[in-house]
């Protein structure tokens, strides 16, 4: 028998809700553009650079293999930046997987297959749309007016 979220917790699931509802596009933008450099560079064999001595864009081809250290292009290298940034924000993506699996006290297997919508394109989106309705579905059924998180509120205020 699985364990039920603790009403208690319905707050908290609303707000990590939101956060994973943002996290999620980001990361699943973030990392089609990552794909989309990757097949720049390791299909067509260019790499894009801003800011360059030649403009403000510029597809630059990879240099022949063995001269890789006398070939230094200049400008931004879009292919790192991109990298990096999916890199960060999948991080935060899996903190928001975190945030909102704990109080909804689901298996294991759902943190694992959630975390896998940021490293597997497109699949953010889809379990974007997958979790948000499941969570809102519990959440309409166990608390329809959002009374938990009112009363919680006006527990705190009367302290």
């Amino acid at each position: 028998m699985q364990l039920q979220p603790k009403p208690a917790d319905y707050p908290r699931i609303r707000t990590a809700v939101k956060v994973y509802k943002v996290t999620s596009v980001i990361t699943g933008v973030m990392l089609l553009l990552l794909v989309a450099v990757m097949v720049m560079k390791y299909a067509f064999n260019v790499q894009l650079f801003l800011f360059t001595p030649n403009g403000f864009a510029e597809f630059v081809p990879l240099a022949p293999e063995g001269l890789e250290g006398d070939f230094k292009p200049e400008g931004f290298d879009l292919f790192k930046a991109i990298l990096i940034a999916h890199g960060w924000f999948y991080v935060v993506y899996l903190i928001s997987d975190f945030m909102l699996w704990s109080p909804m006290r689901w298996h294991f297997g759902w943190f694992l297959l959630i975390a896998l919508g940021g490293v597997i394109p497109f699949m953010s989106f889809i379990m974007e749309a997958k979790i948000v309705r499941k969570v809102q579905a519990f959440l309409a059924a166990n608390d329809p007016d959002g009374e938990t998180a009112r009363s919680a509120s006006s527990a705190d205020a009367s302290l």
